[in-house]
């Protein structure tokens, strides 16, 4: 049988490469006749996985990581009828059956069928269905006729993986924080966070056609970033703040659009700013953002933080100033990115070079090998997205 490797959660702080199980087309001990066997082509190091590898998640021993897949079919089950063996296919990260009644509504975020213990799921993460992750050299991807996005033709797909490689999660994602928050046309945007999906909301809010799009964040590489691609940045470890600061580039305290792009391991801005605040960017965002504006929040909040601050937080209890939301009329969008709803369309802006997301989140391509360095790297604030190339296949 073939071998396979794969990146392991071993205990906070430390992943680990072990050999792993060649997958099969099983789903326990059953044919998976839907399913399809990838040799992984890319698979990219996310935030969320971070959040697991620090210890801040009930994340199990052993997990292997990876929920960002792109890869080439080499088995395909009995019933698999649309993809065929060497297709080069994105691999959305919500798993999704494709018959419930949510995924019928596109909210494949939530799908009701692959996860016994909650609604949604996705590969390689904690409390999402058990699922063997893709940061690996090969995975099973179930229900492959519904799940996978193929690339119309493989030798344009490989010219820019770069690019093509954040359509399974970081893409798609900050997109949708953008669109749920109501970016249009000559909107003025402040995004929270300047990591990888921070930097990939504020490059779709260019794409929705946002007048400015104001990024914040603690970290001055990340800032750099930012602007190198057309933001106004704020930088968060001032003692002015944040409204004064938005107020400085727009001559007003306040946006139109705010997408918190952090989550619950948000630390406070100016003094604060070496001390976390889980509900830091939550309150931030009611007060910058206009009476009648929109908050989408594709930042990650947990129902179980066993690092919290107090134990309020270690449920995912936060201190949210509602009121003032309400008062000001706002609209928020929680929860996971239904990718499907959107990788179709943000893979013909790649390709028709409508959008360079390769360069504005500074893809930095690595081979498995070099995975655990990715993640320590990538854990004291790198302004870089590690791209994992566990076959050597992405051009140089």
């Amino acid at each position: 049988m073939a071998s396979n490797r794969g990146l392991a959660y071993i205990r906070p702080g430390v992943v680990e490469i072990q050999t792993i199980a060649f997958p099969e087309l099983a789903l326990g001990d059953r044919k998976c006749h839907h399913g399809v066997i990838l040799k992984i082509v890319s698979t990219n190091i996310c935030g969320s996985d971070q959040h697991m590898v620090r210890g801040r998640t009930t994340a199990p021993e052993g997990l292997i990581l990876g929920h960002e897949i792109t890869g080439q079919v080499i088995e395909k089950g009995r019933d698999v009828e649309f993809m065929a063996v060497g297709d080069l296919v994105s691999v959305p990260f919500n798993i999704a059956c494709g018959r419930c009644r949510n995924c019928k509504e596109q909210k494949t975020g939530i799908c009701l069928e692959v996860n016994d213990a909650r609604p949604g799921s996705a590969y390689g993460y904690v409390d999402m269905g058990g699922w063997i992750g893709g940061q690996a050299e090969y995975v099973m991807v179930p229900y492959a006729d519904f799940n996978l996005l193929k690339f119309p033709n493989a030798d344009q797909a490989m010219e820019k993986i770069r690019d093509l490689t954040l359509l399974s999660d970081i893409l798609p994602t900050g997109y949708h924080g953008a669109v749920s928050a109501g970016v249009k046309p000559g909107a003025i945007v402040y995004v929270a966070g300047a990591g990888p999906v921070g930097l990939a909301c504020a490059a779709s809010c260019h794409l929705l056609g946002a007048a400015v799009v104001i990024v914040g964040d603690l970290i001055p590489e990340r800032l750099a970033q930012a602007r190198s691609f057309g933001c106004e940045t704020v930088d968060l470890r001032k003692d002015a703040t944040l409204a004064d600061q938005i107020a400085a580039i727009v001559g007003v305290p306040e946006v139109d659009c705010t997408v918190d792009c952090v989550g619950f391991e948000a630390r406070g801005h100016g003094h604060s700013h070496d001390t976390e605040h889980p509900a830091t960017v939550l309150n931030a965002a009611m007060e910058v953002t206009r009476a009648g504006g929109g908050i989408g929040i594709p930042g990650l909040y947990v129902t179980g933080d066993p690092g919290a601050v107090d134990d309020n937080a270690k449920m995912g209890n936060l201190s949210i100033r509602i009121g003032l939301g309400w008062a000001k009329s706002h609209h928020f969008t929680t929860g996971q990115c239904p990718v499907m709803k959107y990788n179709y369309n943000l893979m013909q802006a790649i390709l028709y070079d409508k959008i360079k997301i390769a360069d504005a989140v500074n893809v930095q391509i690595i081979s498995l090998d070099n995975g655990p360095m990715g993640y320590q790297d990538f854990d004291k604030g790198a302004a870089k997205k590690y791209v994992i190339d566990p076959h050597g296949m992405v051009p140089a």
